[in-house]
């Protein structure tokens, strides 16, 4: 396939200011590196996900004590932490034969936090 060398080759508008769209186009990232932010952004859709993350945010937790203080079973909480784990939204250590979560870096610290912050400030 041909590289599209028209502004207006994919929109249906004329582009009103060409520097501009040209200087944005040079600093997106890959179509690749959008997928895969739309996909870890997927995984904080979910509610239990989001209150599990919480609890991690205040700390670490091993899997009987996340579903105790979210009322889930023990079950559910293993299949939200495997998911965040392959995603290294989390990470475990082992104690003995319990494992404890936490928040697998202060970037996960910030998305939580700050997503708290903005859905808790008042409306303009």
């Amino acid at each position: 396939m041909a590289k599209i060398e028209s502004h207006e080759a994919a929109t249906d508008c004329q582009i009103l200011h060409p520097d501009i769209v040209d200087y944005v186009r040079e600093r997106l990232p890959e179509t690749s590196v959008s997928l895969h932010l739309a996909n870890l952004f997927k995984l904080f859709a979910d509610q239990t996900r989001i209150r599990l993350l919480q609890c991690l945010l205040t700390h670490e937790m091993c899997v009987c004590d996340i579903a105790a203080t979210l009322g889930v079973t023990k079950s559910a909480v293993s299949h939200h932490l495997q998911a965040l784990k392959l995603s290294n939204i989390v990470r475990f250590r082992r104690e003995g034969q319990v494992i404890f979560y936490s928040l697998a870096d202060e970037h996960v610290e910030k998305i939580v936090s700050m997503g708290l912050e903005h859905i808790l400030e008042p409306a303009s």
